[in-house]
């Protein structure tokens, strides 16, 4: 059944008050101590164009809010277990849900913002709630080589599941600078913080490499806000790269990244939670920005993900699919060149044509 507006209505201000509040109950992180750069001013991380939201938006926020419809129903089955591995050129992506997707490739198991909680939240009873299981059952995960972080926002940089990710696969942990001290103070084995443009090599030999973004970080604590990092990802495969945006606005950072690694083999772009767009415009793309951020990227093919699983603003469950389809129709684009993601459809995605090596 449809949840009532205002016991739903708690996403957006939930994420925002990370930065305008502060619940000091709530996991807090560490402070990155790095070299001053171009993005980093010696304490915080530097956002592209201004961006304050503060209790007069969040104010301003529940008086205009116009949610769409959502629905749970947390009886759906997961879907089959995926298959152990990945031959040399081969690329299945798995939609688990929200932004977490499971990518095997060229004999490698990567996921992405893993989240398999209830809430995205720092509370078991308060929060942002699932509306849908995960599509993949945590135990029918294959071995997990590595573990893509964008950012610390609750419904990205999931503790408990990180835990459980530990715990069974003991995989690299890849995080913004910033986040990487919180869970070696838990006894991760290999974490690895990544600024943009650097990266990391996988036991295949091909390389992982963390690209920009356009977000903003806070754990929910005061004083905590932009003191780590957010980043988009990109995997080499034999069959070109696969971009990963993590979360993020529209901003020239896409084509720089097609600049720096060539066209995408397939890239992963968020489409949900985009309304209303003076709340959200600076840190979610529309599905319209998602298109234009394809064609920048002259990714061979996208998927539509960050949608249907949390209900983070006024956009409803199913809209981010609706929407989607209308920008891609709207600019021509064939219809199977951007799609949502299939919840726990294990999708196989062609080589490129040349194929490409992994890069240097």
């Amino acid at each position: 059944m449809t949840a009532p507006r205002r016991v739903r209505r708690v996403a957006v201000p939930a994420l925002v008050l990370a930065a305008c509040a502060g619940i000091t109950a709530c996991v807090t992180s560490t402070a990155w101590r790095g070299a001053p750069s171009d993005h980093f001013d010696g304490a915080h991380f530097l956002t592209p164009a201004p961006f304050d939201i503060g209790p007069l938006d969040l104010l301003r926020y529940w008086r205009e809010s116009t949610p769409g419809a959502w629905t749970r129903d947390l009886s759906i089955p997961p879907g089959p277990k995926p298959q152990a591995s990945t031959a040399a050129g081969e690329l299945r992506v798995t939609f688990v849900n929200h932004a977490t997707v499971l990518i095997q490739a060229d004999g490698v198991n990567l996921l992405t913002d893993p989240i398999w909680s209830d809430r995205a939240s720092p509370l078991s009873f308060a929060g942002p709630e699932r509306y849908r299981p995960p599509a993949i059952d945590f135990d029918d995960l294959p071995r997990i080589d590595a573990v893509l972080v964008s950012h610390n926002h609750y419904d990205h940089f999931d503790l408990p599941t990180l835990r459980r990710l530990e715990a069974a696969h003991h995989p690299a942990f890849l995080v913004p600078p910033g986040d990487g001290q919180r869970l070696r103070e838990e006894g991760f084995a290999t974490v690895v913080e990544l600024d943009w443009w650097q990266s990391y090599r996988l036991p295949n030999g091909c390389a992982i490499h963390a690209a920009p973004a356009q977000h903003w970080s806070s754990r929910a604590w005061p004083g905590d806000r932009n003191r780590s990092f957010w980043l988009a990802y990109v995997v080499e495969t034999v069959g070109g790269p696969v971009y990963f945006a993590g979360d993020t606005g529209y901003g020239p950072h896409f084509r720089h990244a097609f600049e720096h690694y060539g066209p995408m083999r397939l890239a992963l772009l968020p489409i949900g939670a985009y309304l209303p767009r003076w709340l959200t415009e600076y840190q979610h793309v529309d599905p319209a920005q998602a298109v234009q951020a394809h064609a920048d990227l002259e990714a061979a093919r996208s998927l539509g993900i960050h949608y249907g699983t949390f209900d983070l603003a006024d956009d409803g469950q199913t809209q981010p699919v609706t929407d989607l389809a209308a920008a891609v129709a709207a600019k021509a684009l064939p219809p199977t060149s951007f799609t949502a993601a299939e919840f726990g459809v294990a999708d196989a995605v062609h080589p490129m044509t040349p194929s490409k090596p992994c890069l240097p």
